[in-house]
C-alpha cells in the first residue's frame, strides 16, 4: 500500500466513530499543551490532526485566531458543530500534515495533540511545521511514550493488525526525544516536558466499550475480523485493563511527551 493510499484509508477509519467521546479521555493533556504554549489574545494558531478540535476550541478561548486542519472530512464537520454550539470561530480544514494547505510562515503558534504523530511520513511532517511557523513561533506536540502504557497497547493491538507498508513511520518514534530532535531541531530551539494521563473506567468492558463504538482504528479493526479473532481481541482488551484495576476502578498509565519548540 503507497503511502497516499495508507492516507485515504485513515481518513475513513478515524471518522468513523464519534471520536469526541474517545477526546474528552485527554481532555488534560489538551489542557497542559495548550498552558505550554501560552497563547496571547490574536495569536495565529494552527492545530494540525485537530480531530474533533479538543486542542483548537481551547486556544480559541483563550483568544487565539484559531485554524484546525484534519485529515478526516467526517472529524472535521464534527469539530465545526462543536464549535458553533459553543459559539467559537474557528477555521477548519480537511488537510494533509506533510502537505499542509497554508502560505509559508502563516502561524505564531502550531500544535498537534497525537495528530501528526500518525502521518507516515515523519520528515514531512516536520518540514511542513517549520514551514508554517513564523521566525519565533511555538509549535508544540504531543506524542505517546513508546516504554509507557500507550506503548503496551499498541504492542497489543499490533497481533491483531497487517504489518504497516514499507518506509511508513512508527508513530510511537516521536515520543523519543532523540527522534524530535533528529526532525526539529535544525529549525526549532527544542525543549521538552514528560507527563501522564490515565485511562479510567469502571471496568476493562466499559473501556472496552467505549472504544470499540467510538474510537475508528479499534472499531475498523475489530469489524475487519472474524468471529474468533474478535473474540480474541475482545478478551485480551478487556484483560489489558483489568490488569491495571485498582479498588474497583481502571486506571491505566499513558506517558506521554511534549514536545516544545521555538522557530529559528
Amino acid at each position: 500500500m503507497a503511502f497516499e493510499e495508507l492516507k485515504q484509508r485513515q481518513s475513513v477509519v478515524w471518522g468513523s466513530a464519534p471520536f469526541e467521546r474517545v477526546a474528552e479521555q485527554i481532555a488534560d493533556v489538551h489542557d497542559k499543551l495548550v498552558a505550554e504554549l501560552a497563547p496571547r489574545a490574536g495569536e495565529r494558531w494552527l492545530d494540525v490532526g485537530t480531530g474533533t478540535g479538543g486542542v483548537a476550541v481551547r486556544a480559541a478561548r483563550a483568544g487565539a485566531s484559531v485554524t484546525g486542519s484534519d485529515l478526516a472530512p467526517a472529524l472535521i464537520e464534527t469539530a465545526k458543530r462543536l464549535a458553533a454550539e459553543e459559539g467559537l470561530q474557528i477555521t477548519y480544514d480537511v488537510g494533509d500534515a506533510e502537505q499542509l494547505p497554508y502560505e509559508d510562515d502563516s502561524f505564531d503558534i502550531v500544535s498537534s495533540s497525537f495528530g501528526a504523530i500518525f502521518a507516515p511520513d515523519h520528515a514531512a511532517v516536520a518540514r511542513e511545521l517549520a514551514r508554517v511557523t513564523r521566525a519565533g513561533g511555538r509549535i508544540g506536540l504531543t506524542a505517546w511514550d513508546p516504554e509507557g502504557g500507550i506503548g503496551d497497547f499498541f504492542r497489543l493491538m499490533g497481533r491483531f493488525q497487517p504489518p504497516p507498508p514499507e518506509g511508513a513511520g512508527n508513530p510511537l518514534d516521536w515520543g523519543r526525544e532523540g527522534h524530535a530532535r533528529d526532525l526539529l531541531e535544525a529549525d526549532f530551539e527544542l525543549r521538552f516536558v514528560r507527563d501522564s494521563t490515565l485511562q479510567t473506567g469502571k471496568s476493562g468492558e466499559e473501556v472496552w466499550q467505549l472504544f470499540v463504538t467510538s474510537f475508528g482504528p479499534v472499531k475498523t479493526l475489530y469489524e475487519s475480523l472474524d468471529d474468533e479473532k474478535r473474540e480474541e481481541l475482545h478478551q485480551a482488551y478487556v484483560e489489558f485493563y483489568e490488569a491495571q484495576a485498582s479498588d474497583g476502578q481502571i486506571a491505566a498509565g499513558r506517558e506521554y511527551l511534549i514536545i516544545l519548540g521555538t522557530r529559528r
